[in-house]
């Protein structure tokens, strides 16, 4: 996001204050604070005190095979020319093996930056069986028939199960619990090895050529690939992010490693990229959806030397994504939390524990805790004692999509039509996974948008997520800044010269009994709701190695929504559908700045402190989606049902679903009969935790 992009959203605030904006160094010169490690021009957009870069590092494309048996045909080069502002079409509904693709998507406003992450398992044989010329040995075996006919029985049309043939792929190279193989019996006879080579390439290819290495700067990418690792449905996902084109000859995946085991990942990352003699190459793991990973994601690490692997390979976790929130849980009809009693923490959240279909969920009581990111940042410190002091769990935040339909940064609730292929078209599917959303963005404080720029933002954790939105959030901690700092022209640079930004470590305190105080900004997205509040959100250990945690609302206020007024929202949602832009009818904020102090701070216990930013309400994508099949999620409860029952036969009569079938009795769900889903939410930001320790 260039500056003149903030600039103009600040113009339309009469009186604003420019908060954000503040440009430092306008040209990085000979001696750029980022390490170069690659050819390219110098940006013309150059700015010493970071600029807020929008982007996805986390999609899928035509080239994992969930995606491709879903009918989706966009590569990587598809997929990137739709991240700077292109069209791409998506399948029907009635799209088999490969169409018809009759819908068509395009952003908004492009994204500044994108990796695109398939799946790395799989590589090889989707070269084989979807790439390559005929007569392609294993080209014609059962599996690759499979995949291009999203047929079990290839031939047999009543044998048609896209899903199903994924799951077929995925046991061996994926789901596995140990000795995860290649894909048999396609790559017992098929060479896909050089296959993996070829298509590796092929991706490495793309994302040079669409890497802008001009001064213009407009838009970034990484190589990237996905780790899939999901033993018996838990999900060990990694997303992999290489700095630059330096990269290794083949993707590490879950077949390299034999099973789910990150430490062998990150051992032969470190062997084949970071340790490399006479290379350039560096890289990161992202793990994401912890909420489905049955509480696997963030174990106990074996000794200091895991503990330090993982610190240094894992510098961020997804916060949210299409998948939902991974941030904290909590049940409103049980009124209790898993480790929290943050009411903000139903915020769009899966009833499973695993990524694999679950006949009886875990409960409130039972859901394990390190499904829940912030569990396992206050779990982190109360390890570190034990680890020489290396908190494995010191992450930074992000967000993603994870949609496989090649479609990066695809966020805008209004604009949603699914992320996976013919499966999310029209409405109905769709709302049979209804708790499934549009995924979120990351954001990166970075001085240009080049590689090496906005990479070592993301290791330093100078980020933030949003759940797809685009609010500009700085947030700075230090111990003399003043109360006055925010209405200051030069509050950022007294920002950097007196404290960290987000991701960074807090000194020891100067003087005894010194309190931490916090300059957090925010500025509202013009194409969303307005403001409401900004909150701290603190975790720390207590002398008896307990972990505590408590939100501080420090900006702005809670408030009450009638339904006539989120109506109003709704519709001028609706409204925008097809527009560049939108306008909603939104109380709340332009910006929030404010000065707070800690006062509750004990310099000798470890603590971290992060922002949530909360925007004021819009509707859901599928409070949408209902109330143009006819039924308000906001109506009284009888009458929604009676609208649903009117819905659902409609369908019936048109052929759509079968007699018996009620997809539309989801419109029905609300606060008031369901413990985690909201017809109307609101959007938010969190951005990466600034971190206390003890002695520094």
């Amino acid at each position: 996001m260039k500056y003149s992009y903030i600039a103009a959203t600040l113009a339309i605030c009469a009186g604003a204050i420019p908060l954000l904006t503040v440009s430092g160094t306008a040209q990085a010169g000979s001696n750029p604070p980022f390490k170069q490690t690659e050819t390219r021009e110098s940006c013309d957009s150059y700015d010493s005190l970071k600029q807020p870069f929008f982007g996805e590092l986390h999609l899928h494309t035509s080239y994992s095979f969930d995606a491709y048996t879903l009918s989706v045909r966009n590569d990587p080069n598809a997929a990137y020319e739709f991240a700077k502002g292109g069209e791409i079409k998506l399948p029907a509904a009635s799209a088999r093996g490969g169409g018809p693709q009759t819908r068509t998507a395009q952003l908004r406003r492009p994204i500044d930056f994108a990796a695109v992450t398939d799946h790395s398992e799989l590589l090889g044989p989707m070269e084989i069986c979807t790439r390559s010329p005929k007569g392609t040995t294993g080209r014609d075996s059962l599996q690759c028939r499979q995949m291009r006919t999203g047929e079990v029985r290839p031939g047999n049309p009543n044998s048609f199960n896209p899903t199903g043939v994924a799951a077929l792929w995925a046991a061996n190279p994926i789901a596995r619990p140990n000795g995860a193989g290649p894909l048999r019996p396609l790559c017992n006879g098929a060479n896909c090895k050089a296959a993996d080579v070829s298509i590796w390439q092929s991706i490495q290819e793309a994302a040079e050529t669409h890497y802008d290495r001009s001064s213009d700067c407009k838009f970034t990418t990484f190589v990237g690939y996905e780790y899939t690792a999901q033993p018996l449905g838990s999900n060990l996902h990694r997303n992999v992010i290489f700095r630059n084109a330096d990269v290794p000859f083949l993707p590490v995946s879950n077949v390299t490693t034999r099973g789910p085991y990150p430490p062998v990942l990150w051992k032969k990352l470190r062997n084949r990229c970071v340790d490399k003699p006479g290379s350039d190459c560096d890289v990161l793991t992202i793990p994401h959806n912890a909420n489905l990973s049955g509480g696997m994601m963030f174990p106990d690490p074996a000794d200091e030397e895991e503990a330090a692997e993982r610190a240094f390979f894992e510098p961020l976790t997804e916060i949210y994504q299409h998948k939902a929130a991974s941030e904290c849980r909590y049940d409103r009809e049980a009124q209790h939390g898993v480790q929290t009693k943050d009411p903000l923490c139903t915020f769009e959240q899966m009833i499973n524990d695993i990524l694999a279909p679950q006949a009886d969920p875990p409960d409130i009581y039972n859901f394990p805790p390190r499904n829940m990111v912030r569990n396992a940042l206050k779990d982190g410190m109360a390890l570190a004692e034990g680890l020489g002091g290396t908190n494995p769990f010191k992450y930074g935040l992000i967000a993603s999509t994870d949609s496989h339909n090649g479609d990066p940064g695809d966020t805008v609730e209004q604009d949603f039509q699914g992320h996976a292929g013919s499966t999310d078209a029209p409405v109905i599917p769709m709302l049979s996974n209804v708790r499934l959303g549009p995924g979120g963005l990351a954001v990166a404080w970075a001085e240009e948008n080049s590689r090496d720029s906005i990479f070592e933002a993301l290791r330093r954790k100078e980020t933030y997520g949003t759940s797809g939105t685009r609010p500009v959030v700085r947030f700075f901690a230090g111990w003399d800044y003043e109360s006055g700092m925010c209405g200051q022209s030069d509050r950022i640079q007294l920002g950097y010269d007196g404290g960290v930004p987000m991701g960074g470590d807090l000194s020891v305190p100067p003087d005894q009994g010194d309190k931490p105080r916090f300059m957090v900004a925010a500025l509202r997205d013009t194409n969303s709701a307005r403001l409401e509040r900004v909150q701290i959100v603190k975790g720390w250990v207590t002398e008896s190695g307990k972990t505590r945690e408590r939100v501080y609302d420090v900006a702005g206020r809670e408030r009450k929504y009638s339904r006539k007024y989120i109506q109003k929202v709704c519709d001028a949602q609706a409204a925008s559908i097809g527009q560049p832009t939108v306008s909603l009818p939104t109380r709340g904020a332009n910006e929030l700045c404010t000065v707070w102090t800690d006062e509750d701070f004990r310099s000798d216990r470890p603590a971290f402190y992060y922002v949530r930013v909360l925007e004021t309400p819009v509707c859901r994508w599928s409070t949408l989606s209902c109330q143009s099949a006819g039924v308000n999620p906001f109506a009284r409860p009888k009458v929604c049902q009676r609208q649903a029952t009117r819905a659902n036969n409609a369908a019936a009569r048109a052929g759509e679903i079968g007699w018996g079938e009620v997809p539309f009795d989801v419109c029905c769900l609300t606060e008031q009969n369901d413990p985690f889903f909201e017809p109307a939410i609101q959007e938010r930001a969190w951005t990466s935790p600034v971190w206390y320790a003890p002695g520094g």
